[in-house]
C-alpha cells in the first residue's frame, strides 16, 4: 500500500495523552430522522399500489398498523444513532485527526494533517436550524481519503476548522496559550442571485427547454392530442431538479482570501464553507459558452487535491459560478498571483479570446484542421515561466491554466487518424476533477519535445515550491 492520509487500522493504537471528544449530543437526532423517511420511502414503493387492497383485509386497523411499523422503525433509527454516537469519538494532535467509529464493526482512521487539502463547514437545513454543523476533512488520498465529523456545535466546528488549518499550516500548539482565532478574511468575489439566475436561463440546458416546449406545442396542434403534453412530464421535472440543484448549491457565493488560504460560502438549504489552504488547487479551467459571450461573463472550475469521485459533480470544484472578465481574472490570481509575464492581461486577452499565435501561442498544424474544423485557429498553448496555458473551443471558449510545480505527469496520445497527419495529443495528468488539461492534435515531434520540456519544468517548480507547512517559521542553517 502507497503512503496513505487516511488509514483504517483496528491493530494501530493511537498515541498516548490524546484528549478525545465526542459529537454534539443532538447529533442521533439530526441523524435517526433519515431512518423514517427511507422507511416511509419503502412503504409507498412497496404498497402504494395495493394500499386499498390491503386495507379491505385488514379493516379500519391498517393505518395503526402502519403507524406502529413506522414507530417500530423510528425507534430502531434513533436508537442505532444513539449507540453509533455513544462509540464515536475523535481527537487531534500536531499531526493527524483520529476517529473511532462503529457499532458492529470498529474503525480506526488517522487523517495525517501535512496532507490536509480542504476543510468544509457544511450545514444540511435541519443542523442548520439545530445550530449545529458537519465538518468534513478532505487530504491526498483519492476516494474515501475524508474524515466527517458530525455534528458539532457551528461555533466549535468553525473553531476547529481555524485549529486544523493552523496546525497543517504548521502553527504548533504551546500549552497553556488561547487556540488560534479565525484570520480575517477579505471578501473578492460575490455572485447575487440574479446574475446567477440570468446565467442558468443563458445555459444550454435553457435553449433544450425552449426547443422541446416548442417542439411539444407543434405536436400537440398537428395531433389534436392534450395527452401528448404528458410525454414531457418526466423530462420537465428532469430540468427542475436540475435547475433547482445548481441554484441551491451555488446561492449566495462568495469568495475570500486569508492566510489560510481560499475561503468559499454557499448554499440555500445546505449551507457550505470551505477553505483550500494555499497551494492545493492543482489546475483551473476558465469556460465562456456562446450565450454567455454578450454579457461577457465565465465560469471558474479548479481540482482540489483530495477531492474525488462523486463530490466533484457538486460544487467543491467551483471557484466562480459566474461572473465578468475581471472576476473571472481576480479567480486566476487568488491561485496563482504571478504568471511569470510582464503583462499577464494581454496574455490573458489573447487566451480567453483570442486566436493565432498572439502573445506567444502555439497553435495546432494546418493539416490537423479536419481533426477541429471549428476550432483549430484557435486551439493552442503557451508556456509561462510559472504555468502552462491551454486555450480551445470556438462555440465555447476553454482556458485551462496548470502551475508547472502541480503536473502530475504527461503522456502522448495518438490515435489512427492522428498518426496518419503526424500529430499527436498532449495530456497533462492532475488530480480527479472537472478540469481534465490536454492538448490536442500537435505535431508529433513538437508534441514530444514539450512532453519533455514540461516534465523538466515541473521538476524545477516543485523543487522551488513553497513547504507544505506554510506558516510554520523558517530556520536557516
Amino acid at each position: 500500500m502507497s503512503e496513505g492520509t487516511v488509514v483504517d487500522r483496528p491493530q494501530e493504537s493511537p498515541p498516548v495523552g490524546l484528549v478525545w471528544r465526542r459529537m454534539h449530543p443532538v447529533t442521533p437526532a439530526v441523524k435517526g430522522w433519515k431512518v423514517v423517511v427511507v422507511l416511509l420511502a419503502l412503504g409507498v414503493q412497496q404498497l402504494g399500489e395495493n394500499l386499498r387492497e390491503l386495507g379491505d383485509l385488514m379493516g379500519t386497523n391498517t393505518w395503526l398498523i402502519a403507524l406502529a411499523v413506522l414507530g417500530a422503525g423510528a425507534l430502531i433509527g434513533f436508537g442505532y444513532a444513539a449507540i453509533a454516537w455513544r462509540m464515536t469519538r475523535f481527537a487531534i494532535d500536531d499531526e493527524a485527526v483520529y476517529l473511532h467509529s462503529g457499532v458492529l464493526f470498529r474503525q480506526q482512521r488517522k487523517a495525517r494533517l501535512d496532507r490536509l487539502q480542504a476543510v468544509d463547514v457544511v450545514q444540511p437545513l435541519l443542523a442548520r436550524l439545530l445550530g449545529l454543523a458537519e465538518l468534513r476533512l478532505e487530504v491526498a488520498g483519492g476516494a474515501g481519503s475524508g474524515i466527517s465529523l458530525s455534528f458539532l456545535r457551528e461555533d466549535d466546528a468553525t473553531a476547529l476548522r481555524t485549529e486544523l488549518l493552523a496546525l497543517a499550516a504548521g502553527v504548533r500548539r504551546v500549552e497553556g496559550t488561547p487556540a488560534p482565532v479565525p484570520a480575517p478574511q477579505d471578501s473578492v468575489l460575490e455572485v447575487t442571485p440574479a446574475r446567477l439566475i440570468a446565467a442558468m436561463a443563458r445555459s444550454g440546458g435553457s435553449v433544450v427547454l425552449v426547443l422541446g416546449v416548442a417542439g411539444l406545442i407543434a405536436a400537440v396542434v398537428a395531433s389534436h392530442e392534450i395527452g401528448t403534453i404528458f410525454v414531457m412530464v418526466p423530462a420537465a421535472l428532469g430540468f427542475v431538479s436540475f435547475y433547482w440543484g445548481r441554484f441551491s448549491r451555488e446561492f449566495n457565493f462568495r469568495a475570500a482570501i486569508s492566510p489560510e488560504g481560499i475561503g468559499l460560502r454557499h448554499g440555500l438549504l445546505e449551507a457550505r464553507s470551505q477553505t483550500v489552504p494555499p497551494g492545493r488547487v492543482q489546475a483551473l479551467r476558465l469556460t465562456q459558452s456562446l450565450l454567455w459571450r454578450g454579457p461577457g461573463w465565465w465560469r471558474v472550475e479548479m481540482n482540489v487535491a483530495g477531492y474525488s469521485g462523486e463530490k466533484v459533480q457538486v460544487t467543491e470544484n467551483v471557484l466562480l459560478p459566474v461572473g465578468d472578465r475581471d472576476q473571472a481574472l481576480l479567480a486566476i490570481w487568488l491561485v496563482l498571483p504571478d504568471l511569470g509575464v510582464a503583462d499577464p492581461r494581454a496574455l490573458l486577452a489573447a487566451a480567453m479570446d483570442g486566436s493565432g499565435q498572439e502573445e506567444g501561442f502555439t497553435t495546432i498544424p494546418r493539416r490537423a484542421r479536419w481533426l477541429d474544423p471549428l476550432g483549430w485557429r484557435r486551439a493552442g498553448f503557451v508556456v509561462t515561466d510559472r504555468a502552462l496555458l491551454i486555450r480551445s473551443g470556438r462555440l465555447t471558449h476553454r482556458l485551462v491554466v496548470v502551475p508547472h510545480e502541480r503536473t502530475q505527469s504527461l503522456s502522448l496520445e495518438q490515435g489512427p487518424v492522428q498518426r496518419r497527419l503526424g500529430v499527436a495529443s498532449l495530456v497533462v495528468h492532475s488530480t480527479p476533477g472537472t478540469v481534465r488539461p490536454q492538448i490536442p492534435h500537435l505535431d508529433a515531434t513538437a508534441a514530444g519535445a514539450l512532453m519533455t520540456e514540461q516534465a523538466a519544468r515541473a521538476r524545477t517548480a516543485r523543487a522551488g515550491a513553497g513547504p507544505e507547512l506554510w506558516r510554520r517559521p523558517v530556520v536557516e542553517p
